[in-house]
């Protein structure tokens, strides 16, 4: 079993960013078995397909190694590094994109969320940001590839991709690829803002008041939890209580997220309580769990030297590993190259 799965470097890392994707890779690695392997890369590619300022990239991609460190991945275990120094994953998309057909990526829905109405104006890259996906994966040759609602269609095309490639330009008993299937990891908290529960937990929010930071301290912490938005009503004891209660809502989801347990579990402890004693009990358990992550997060940041190594050392066993897929990729397609 080999999983493979990217992440965009952003700045200012929360605790949606955390609860939705990191948390599951750690376990992801941690579950691995004897002779299966994950690979995990920061795809700062793909972030070249939008508008960009490069320092704030570089910033950043260096920040996401430093948190998906100090969450728990182990670039002993792990294969952790970032695209632009595995000139493979371009390498192949360019190869694949003789494969690729323009109506298949004219139906991604992601294309036209993010082009809107202004599809002529944006960059090519943009549009043919499915065909990296695929490279991305295919050429670990990865069987397994985590994949949330909003990636089940680049997955069924990078999987498309790689029959077609397959019937094309090799035999059925020897394929260069292998077909990944979807690995649907345990189900991730979808966490809210501070402010609204109906708005995901974002960076973008112009309040910072909105978000738990990884790099917030624990004091830091309990004062966004206590002058986080709820009602004037107690907790119900039933989840069916929480409906039409967005905030509150957002509040026990992340309780239960963090302690491993149900919204049924931490209604059953809190139902008929005020928000006062709860606020208290959810700083309390957010500050357990972030402050060892905040800690080695500011201490790997002031190494630049560690997280470069740890790029670097990834890198170079990414590159390993994609070298015989890219080199029958050449060859199956007739191209001369030693």
């Amino acid at each position: 079993m080999r999983v493979v799965s990217g992440i965009q470097p952003t700045g200012n890392l929360h605790l949606g960013n955390y609860l939705g994707a990191i948390r599951n890779w750690v376990r992801m690695q941690d579950e691995m078995e004897e002779g299966s392997e994950c690979l995990f890369f920061l795809a700062d590619l793909h972030a070249i397909s939008m508008p960009h300022n490069p320092a704030e990239l570089r910033k950043a991609t260096l920040e996401m190694a430093a948190a998906l460190v100090a969450c728990g991945i182990d670039p002993d275990r792990s294969v952790l590094f970032n695209q632009a120094q595995v000139p493979a994953h371009a390498e192949l998309q360019w190869l694949l994109n003789g494969t690729a057909r323009m109506g298949w990526l004219n139906r991604m829905t992601q294309w036209k969320d993010k082009a809107g109405k202004n599809r002529e104006g944006q960059s090519v890259a943009l549009f043919a940001y499915p065909v990296l996906q695929a490279a991305d994966v295919l050429l670990y040759q990865a069987t397994h590839v985590p994949v949330g609602d909003d990636q089940k269609q680049h997955l069924e095309l990078a999987r498309d991709i790689a029959q077609k490639f397959n019937n094309d330009f090799a035999s059925d008993d020897d394929p260069v690829f292998t077909l990944p299937d979807p690995f649907i990891p345990p189900q991730a908290a979808r966490i809210m803002s501070l402010r609204d529960g109906s708005a995901k937990m974002s960076k973008s929010d112009p309040s910072d008041m909105s978000r738990i930071n990884l790099v917030d301290d624990a004091d830091t912490i309990m004062k966004k939890v206590k002058k986080a938005k709820t009602d004037p009503e107690p907790l119900p004891s039933e989840e069916a209580g929480l409906e039409g209660r967005p905030e509150a809502l957002n509040l026990v989801t992340i309780f239960a997220a963090l302690t491993d347990s149900t919204v049924e579990d931490v209604l059953r402890d809190f139902g008929g309580e005020g928000f006062g004693k709860f606020k208290s009990a959810l700083g309390e358990v957010l500050a357990e769990k972030l402050s060892p992550i905040s800690a080695r997060f500011n201490e790997l940041l002031k190494d630049r030297e560690a997280i470069d190594a740890v790029l670097a050392k990834g890198a170079a066993k990414a590159r390993e590993r994609g070298l015989p897929t890219l080199k029958r990729t050449y060859e199956a397609l007739g191209l001369l190259r030693h």
